[in-house]
């Protein structure tokens, strides 16, 4: 391994390091100046318990500290590999980010895919037809779809197709009533298309409105104008002139947006009640869940980080220029 390399990698897990830190304190300040009770929301706010039996609650999972010194408690057990014991499920964080994390990496991982995909082909027809008819019903299609919140999107397809139309079931991954082991691989998929298509239609836009100017730019420039003059094909142009222009850019938004589609994947599994780390981290907000909310946030702050790492690692393979940047840099 080069020099240059091995300060490349201790360099990103410093800024790793300290972003995780930094999201730590934020995201436990702000569950703290919540308005939410949480010993309320772990006996019920209608229980009529006494304040001694609230003081063994508090005392229990330790809510009668002061907050800076459960803050300091809970950063120290996670340095030992103990991200504590959620408090609405009873379970210790770990297992409950392990558990939901399968089902919620899933979601993102086919909604990331066809996102990419769908918004990358859509960009280049719409490029290509520039000021036709094609191009401006994507357009449309997109601007549309990139105003439209994800909850709203989630409620319309599952109205039209799940209500009204009955092709897919209302929500869950797996009938009720089935145990896990008796589920089938295709009734996992059918309950998985709706909030996966709810969740990577909202990123189609940002990826094929991008990717079109990026065509667009490509296909007006001097060396294509003069290959159009020579009587090359515009699939040929494309193919030849514009898809590594075009691949980078598209690469960037798609990693970049493990953000976005995190987020996507909370409003989506509210929707069509997935059990996913989405719901858990409303279901942790609701119960001012403490140490599940800062486990969630600690790792979907890793997954975007990672996701940014590694859109680092292809750009060097799909332009080698860039890969023999590095090694001389």
């Amino acid at each position: 391994m080069s020099r240059n390399s091995l300060i490349y990698i201790l360099t990103t897990l410093l800024r790793m390091m300290t972003l995780l830190v930094a999201i730590s304190i934020v995201t436990f300040m702000l569950v703290m100046s919540s308005p939410i009770d949480p010993i309320d929301a772990y006996v019920g706010s209608e229980s009529n318990i006494s304040q001694e039996q609230r003081d063994n609650v508090a005392e229990y999972w330790g809510l009668n500290k002061a907050p800076a010194e459960r803050y300091l408690i809970w950063a120290g057990n996670l340095l030992e590999g103990d991200m504590g014991t959620s408090i609405t499920y009873r379970l210790p964080v770990s297992q409950v980010i392990a558990e939901r994390f399968k089902a919620s990496c899933i979601l993102m991982g086919v909604a990331w895919v066809l996102s990419g995909l769908l918004g990358f082909i859509m960009g280049i027809l719409a490029g290509v037809n520039k000021g036709r008819k094609l191009d401006r019903v994507l357009k449309t299609f997109c601007l549309t779809l990139s105003s439209a919140p994800t909850f709203w999107v989630g409620l319309l397809i599952l109205m039209v197709f799940a209500v009204n139309l009955k092709w897919f079931p209302i929500g869950l991954a797996a009938p009720i009533g089935k145990l896990a082991s008796d589920v089938t691989i295709w009734e996992r998929i059918h309950h998985l298309i709706l909030p996966a298509f709810t969740l990577s239609i909202i990123g189609v836009s940002n990826i094929a409105l991008h990717t079109r100017q990026k065509i667009i730019d490509v296909l007006e420039s001097d060396y294509v104008l003069f290959a159009k003059a020579r009587g090359e094909s515009t699939f040929s142009i494309v193919k030849r002139h514009g898809l590594r222009n075009i691949m980078l850019p598209a690469i960037t938004l798609q990693f970049a947006s493990f953000s976005e589609l995190f987020g996507g994947s909370v409003l989506a599994e509210q929707v069509f009640s997935y059990p996913g780390l989405g719901n858990a981290v409303t279901q942790a907000g609701l119960k001012g869940d403490v140490p599940l909310f800062l486990g969630i946030a600690l790792w979907s702050a890793l997954f975007v980080f990672v996701g940014n790492f590694l859109a680092n690692i292809i750009y060097g393979i799909v332009d080698p220029q860039i890969r023999e940047g590095n090694a001389h840099g």
